[in-house]
């Protein structure tokens, strides 16, 4: 039966939640369509199961037979153990068994493979020419513990009093996939980085321990929040600068980022003797040499500590229960573990159970040692679910077939094990019901262990015979790189015995196992031998090379290849091509501009007004990536020369890929990614353009940019972006003439066109309306003839002044201070002679009297409210009459009409003109927060409850077109002929609809701004390398003039 090419696949019945697969429908579907003579692989008979994260239906598809009998079956593929009546005799099974190190709850499986004449292939044990497992989960373990973790944390919190935006995460099997899981966490971390988090639980710190994969998993998800890592050593003076109260008056009430801090076992003990630095090798060796100082240096400062680590017995513990209750004692902000390693009685002494996916969470309080099922009440949250790449079934297994397909064939088709490549032959335990040379050491081992054998068989054990015994310990690869075998031999070799007193095995590539041997022998000259040899055995791994690593001449490197699908840009049909990382609305018309160049259409369309020459430029070929396919290639649709890939950012390997196959990258993702974009780009040496502010962290990169021989182009959209190429027009002509300005004042909003300005505020969104609403709660800086004006946040709606284009008539405009106008002044190079820099945001006129009084009623404060918290949703109407301050017997039944709020409004101050108070009533009324329909669970605070309302009833339909106005004004002086000139620049552009399909025109004003900056880099005409905005003539006249080309106008006045 053995080799006969009929591949079995088992159902999974290990665990209820167990829903991964060996291979997926399409790995199946390769290996059944390219035949068994290439594949090895003739048949494919699949166990059914309704679990399963892929139907039975879609393995049928693809030509599998859908069979509870596997009796035809060679080679019998599965995730976790089977039961064992599922084990047939004379076939070959492939599983995790977790037999190899003589783990005594699995030796009654063993013993059935053995008994049924079986062979037996353990994934753990396929491990690359260099000692790395290529089959693993680890890295989901992280991903999924992390997201289930910040899912609780969000509840946590809730319970403490504060509602945070982790409360809209889910478990990580309530998502479809784990791109939408990422999402999920990206949205979490934009509302932070927007929003904030509150005060009282900052500075909020991770504390991740160890490196590896499992590691690496929850950092790639930590990594989704606006974050900055710490070092172990600054952790006091992250917290001593948080507590600091002469900063605290300075200090925002919200915190809008989240620290990491990655520790590993140098920052958790110190030698007992003082003189002696840390050294890993020694303190593996002797771990009894080292204490604990985790508990004194990091764990007072952590807020989440995320268990990575794999622990011995033998070392000291991260947190014992006796540690945790001192750190309560002194008011330690811990909130939680995530212990992912699910380690139980382990690292964290407190961890004494594990936890399911259906209920992750246990809470321990310290102070009365008590465990509770619960999030309400002292102590700290604790997760510790024991199957966690489960929860992102369809994702793992895609990744684990990736891999097991390639070996498959082989194991399908071979009857002989010498027929192998080493690492497959390596990982087999046992071949026709004998356990193979590599691991004859596994019933030496249960020999030597007492307490797993019959008491019938248990008499006098050899090694309590012997007149000499000598306790040893031996750690190190012991099983991974079969180094046990060599040591046993040379016990027995020498007419020694031994008892296996100890055994502690290492559970990744890198972590070490340790055993303890009691080795007897009847002559102490043959003991002495022994321990002797056992020392050459230990020397000659650490200085020498090991016997497991001597290159098989018929093995090979096995790895995952992917093809991203994108064409080299050395293709002859493309002259360049420009990557363009994420899909949303900004995306298209910077993708059909790019596309387009080089058509017939783009060059008439630019010949007549382009002032500059461009090189004739060939097709580009453009790709669009996106976390889910599916956005990417409904962006592309249409667009000739554009390709769709998938694309996660940050998995470093594949970001780099997609960037080396490209000339120019356009980021238009989230402000938070940029940095990880540009580091990549320098690495690679590709030019970068966004549509973003530069910031802090990006300007740092200027030198290495430099240095690459790259340019990071940022800014590139609309504001920022086309308000700088305007500015700088306009000055830079002013001061060539020698003038000199004497104001500059700009004005920008994006608004609804006219006729779709059709609610009371005459205002819509296109995005969320978080972002739109804080824009009126930030304070704002400027100067006027000379004066530095400070706008309070909480005051900036009532100082909106009525504003005016001349050449616009028709609009009846407010305008409010935007921010910091004073350092627009230094990057215009005019803070010296302009006596006025004002920045303002354009509405239409009233629109800040109603928002400024929505305002005072609280309707945009953020803090978790009471009436909110309650299980039982309270309907709007009576949110709203609480906010009010209106009492009703019954608040659900009561009426409320527009004249009654407006007459609450102006008893409660909040407005003192009528006409503002009915306009008010009437947005309220607008918003439906009169409505008796439940409030969503989702909202946990007033801003929540108004942004789901402007969301839900301030939203543009299909038909309705969008608006941005942007206007500058600039008073120029020219001293030599003693004149003054006002000169006025206006952008007016409304989104665009064609074949019933929707363009904004924010869209188009920030995509192909950025579009024209690649178009430039690629064309050479950006000389200057380093960080730059497109402030520079070299950068803002051609783009300018291509504007125009694209049908973007500037109308441009001088009096």
């Amino acid at each position: 039966m053995l080799g006969n090419g009929v591949v079995g696949i088992l159902s999974e019945s290990s665990n209820k939640w167990e829903r991964r697969v060996p291979l997926t429908p399409s790995h199946c579907a390769r290996l059944l369509l390219s035949g068994k003579d290439k594949t090895g692989v003739a048949r494919i008979i699949v166990q059914p199961s309704t679990k399963r994260i892929h139907h039975d239906a879609l393995y049928e598809d693809v030509g599998c037979e859908i069979s509870d009998d596997l009796s035809e079956c060679g080679l019998i593929l599965g995730i976790k153990q089977p039961k064992l009546d599922m084990i047939l005799p004379d076939r070959a099974y492939a599983f995790f068994s977790h037999t190899h190190k003589a783990q005594k709850e699995n030796m009654p499986l063993l013993d059935k493979i053995l008994a049924e004449r079986a062979s037996l292939y353990d994934y753990e044990l396929i491990v690359s020419e260099h000692g790395k497992r290529l089959l693993a989960f680890g890295k989901f373990a992280g991903r999924a513990g992390l997201i289930d973790f910040l899912s609780g944390l969000g509840q946590r919190y809730l319970s403490l009093g504060y509602s945070t935006p982790f409360l809209s995460l889910g478990g990580s099997y309530t998502y479809s996939s784990l791109a939408a899981a990422k999402a999920a966490v990206i949205s979490v971390g934009e509302e932070i980085a927007t929003q904030g988090l509150p005060s009282g639980i900052c500075p909020l710190v991770f504390i991740f321990t160890g490196s590896g994969n499992v590691s690496a998993g929850a950092q790639e998800i930590f990594k989704l929040l606006p974050h900055t890592y710490v070092d172990p050593s600054r952790l006091p003076e992250l917290f001593q600068m948080a507590r600091d109260p002469t900063q605290m008056a300075k200090r925002s009430k919200r915190v809008f980022q989240v620290y990491g801090c990655v520790v590993t076992c140098q920052d958790m003990v110190e030698h007992k003797d003082p003189s002696r630095e840390f050294d890993k090798a020694d303190y593996y060796a002797h771990p009894e040499h080292y204490s604990p100082t985790f508990h004194e240096k990091v764990a007072p400062y952590a807020s989440v500590i995320v268990n990575c680590m794999y622990w011995e017995k033998r070392f000291p513990r991260l947190l014992s229960k006796e540690q945790l209750r001192g750190l309560m004692k002194k008011g330690c902000p811990l909130i939680g573990i995530a212990d992912i390693t699910c380690d139980v009685g382990g690292s964290m002494e407190f961890v004494n159970q594990t936890t399911s996916i259906e209920s992750p969470f246990f809470r321990y309080n310290a102070l009365c040692d008590s465990y509770h099922h619960d999030m309400e009440g002292d102590g700290v949250i604790c997760a510790a679910v024991d199957i966690l790449p489960t929860e992102f079934a369809k994702e793992a297994s895609k990744h684990f077939g990736d891999i097991l397909s390639e070996f498959i064939g082989k194991l399908a088709s071979s009857v002989d094990i010498a027929q192998l490549p080493g690492h497959l032959r390596r990982a087999c335990i046992a071949h026709r019901g004998r356990l193979t040379a590599l691991y004859e050491y596994i019933p030496r081992m249960r020999e030597s262990d007492t307490e797993s054998m019959p008491v019938n068989l248990v008499n006098i054990p050899a090694y309590r015979m012997r007149k000499f015994t000598e306790l040893v310990s031996l750690s190190g690869h012991l099983f991974d790189k079969f180094l046990i075998n060599e040591a046993l031999n040379i016990i027995e070799a020498a007419g020694g015995s031994f008892h296996l007193v100890k055994c502690q095995v290492g559970q990744s590539a890198d972590a070490p196992s340790y055993s303890e041997l009691e080795v007897g022998a009847d002559d102490r000259e043959v003991l002495d031998q022994i321990i002797d040899s056992l020392n050459s055995l230990a020397n000659r791994n650490e200085n020498g090379p090991q016997p497991d690593n001597r290159t098989n001449p018929t093995s090979k490197t096995v790895g995952t290849v992917v093809n991203n699908g994108t064409k080299s840009s050395c293709d002859p049909e493309y002259t360049s091509s420009v990557l363009i990382l994420g899909a949303g609305r900004v995306c298209q018309p910077a993708a059909e501009l790019l596309a387009s160049i080089g058509s017939a259409s783009y060059r008439q369309r630019h010949d007549s007004h382009l002032k500059v020459d461009l090189e004739e430029q060939g097709h580009v070929q453009v790709v669009v990536a996106s976390l889910y396919l599916k956005d990417a290639e409904e962006t592309i649709e249409g667009i000739p020369n554009a390709t769709a890939v998938e694309l996660d950012v940050t998995d470093h390997g594949s970001l780099s890929k997609c960037i080396s196959q490209v000339d120019v990258v356009i980021s238009l993702l989230p402000a938070i990614f940029h940095v990880t974009v540009a580091n990549a780009c320098i690495e690679l040496k590709k030019h970068l353009v966004t549509a973003s502010y530069v910031d802090d962290q990006t300007s740092k990169l200027d030198e290495k940019a430099k240095d690459a021989g790259i340019t990071i182009l940022g800014e590139m959209g609309l504001d920022p972006g086309i308000d700088h190429m305007m500015a700088m027009k306009m000055i830079d002509q002013a001061h060539q003439r020698k003038g000199r300005i004497r104001s500059f004042t700009s004005y920008c909003g994006g608004l609804a066109s006219p006729a779709a300005a059709n609610n009371p505020l005459a205002y819509k969104f296109s995005w969320n309306p978080a972002g739109a609403i804080r824009v009126g709660r930030n304070p704002a800086l400027y100067k006027s003839h000379g004066e530095i004006i400070n706008v309070d946040g909480d005051k900036l709606y009532e100082s909106a002044t009525r504003f005016r284009i001349p050449e616009l008539p028709a609009f009846a405009l407010e305008c409010f201070a935007n921010r910091n106008s004073l350092i627009y002044g230094d990057l215009y190079r005019i803070s010296t002679e302009a006596s006025t820099i004002f920045r303002g945001t354009l509405r239409y006129e009233g629109f800040s009297e109603i928002m400024g009084t929505l305002a005072k009623v609280g309707l945009f404060d953020t803090e978790a409210q009471m009436i909110l918290k309650n299980s039982e949703r309270p309907t709007f109407r009576t949110f709203l009459l609480k906010l009010l301050k209106l009492e009703k017997e019954d608040s659900d039944k009561a009426s409320v009409g527009e004249k009654e709020i407006a007459r609450q409004l102006l008893i409660l101050g909040h407005c003192t003109e009528e006409g503002t108070a009915l306009r008010t009533a009437k947005t309220i009324m607008f918003l439906g927060l009169h409505e008796q329909m439940q409030v969503a669970a989702s909202c946990q605070s007033a801003f929540d409850v108004t942004c789901l309302r402007m969301e839900e009833r301030m939203a543009y339909s299909s038909t309705e077109q969008d608006m941005v106005l942007l206007h500058h004004e600039v008073e120029v002086e020219y001293p030599e002929s003693q004149h003054e000139e006002n000169h006025r620049a206006t952008l007016l552009e409304f989104g665009r609809i064609e074949n019933g399909k929707t363009t904004t025109a924010m869209a188009l004003t920030v995509g192909i701004p950025a579009a024209i900056g690649a178009l430039l880099l690629l064309e050479n005409k950006i000389k200057t390398r380093g960080v730059l905005r497109p402030i520079e003539p070299e950068v803002y006249v051609p783009a300018l003039d291509i504007l125009q080309a694209q049908g973007i106008r500037i109308m441009e006045k001088i009096e």
